[in-house]
């Protein structure tokens, strides 16, 4: 069995359940750890009752040294903080054999079991490359790794690497670039030198993302799309693809941030995941009443009117289902 934990609250309750059942979907055999980072997350994913996933409360999780340094952070920073503490509390808790953290805007399109297949018996860590197109690449500031996908065995060589993260994670860990530290993020940067049996992942279907996906084109089945290198054609599955900086609008709206985009990417990977997103809303909508949750418009305002400078607009593009006008810079 695979075992992965996430965190989220409220605001991106949508997007961490649209992660939850594209890994029920294509991840046969699999436990999912949710952190509920505020009540009204909490109640929801109860009441949901997930088959392979078990929702733990802030105040079954945070310990004295969170709390502590809480008031200090954003709610942002603080989530960054909690992520190496959320692997080890179910390392402990739950007393598994190894634990992936996955970020809640991840969606899979494919089994990870290929991911986590990689591992060499001498190795005990997986970290992922950001693999920065070059226009975007943000190493020197935001870290060549990105927590996005990292795991831990639960062996002496991967308890090493997570207490020492989590302890410098406690004691700095801001959403701003200091003394070579970035949040989480930048921690990572000397792993392969600081610790034994760090593995940098290869397969390129780990962590396609904003800041990469220039490098490929898709084809195949829109369910289980087939990535080409534009470099080499080299082809791989799609795993999974980070949905980075999207953000809820206006109602049936979405924002796909400043980074290029094709049409094949919103055929392949966009589409997808707004149809993810929006059966997520209603799953959440049917069951809670009580629980006082709603589609956060994360943008307060957005032009109508749009400039040339925008390269892509579509409204209406696809059926009456979505009506989302996807601005992309």
């Amino acid at each position: 069995m695979l075992n992965f934990c996430t965190l989220f609250n409220s605001v991106y309750l949508t997007r961490g359940l649209a992660m939850y059942y594209s890994l029920a979907e294509h991840c046969k055999d699999f436990h999912l750890y949710i952190f509920a980072f505020d009540d009204t997350s909490y109640k929801v994913l109860r009441e949901l009752k997930l088959e392979k996933a078990t929702v733990i409360s802030l105040n079954s999780f945070e310990s004295e040294e969170l709390l502590v340094v809480k008031p200090t952070r954003t709610t942002a920073e603080y989530c960054w903080t909690c992520t190496p503490a959320t692997i080890t509390y179910c390392l402990d808790t739950f007393n598994l054999d190894s634990c992936t953290y996955i970020d809640a805007d991840l969606f899979f399109f494919s089994d990870p079991t290929v991911l986590i297949d990689e591992l060499g018996e001498e190795d005990s860590v997986i970290i992922t490359d950001h693999r920065y197109t070059p226009e975007y690449d943000q190493t020197a500031a935001s870290g060549k790794y990105c927590v996005q996908f990292v795991y831990f065995k639960n062996d002496e060589q991967g308890r090493i690497a997570l207490s020492w993260w989590k302890d410098a994670c406690i004691e700095w860990c801001f959403s701003r670039f200091e003394d070579n530290k970035f949040g989480d993020q930048k921690y990572l940067d000397d792993w392969c030198e600081r610790f034994k049996g760090i593995h940098e992942l290869q397969h390129l279907g780990g962590g396609v993302a904003p800041w990469n996906v220039q490098q490929y084109t898709f084809s195949g089945d829109l369910k289980r799309p087939i990535g080409t290198v534009s470099e080499n054609r080299k082809t791989f599955e799609l795993i999974f693809y980070h949905f980075h900086y999207l953000k809820y609008c206006e109602k049936k709206t979405f924002y796909l941030g400043t980074y290029s985009l094709t049409i094949n990417d919103l055929r392949y990977i966009y589409k997808p995941y707004i149809v993810a997103l929006r059966k997520a809303k209603k799953i959440v909508l049917s069951i809670s009443k009580g629980n006082a949750f709603h589609e956060v418009s994360e943008i307060p305002r957005i032009r109508k009117s749009l400039s040339k400078t925008f390269k892509f607009h579509f409204y209406g593009y696809w059926s009456n289902y979505y009506k989302t006008r996807y601005l992309i810079k």
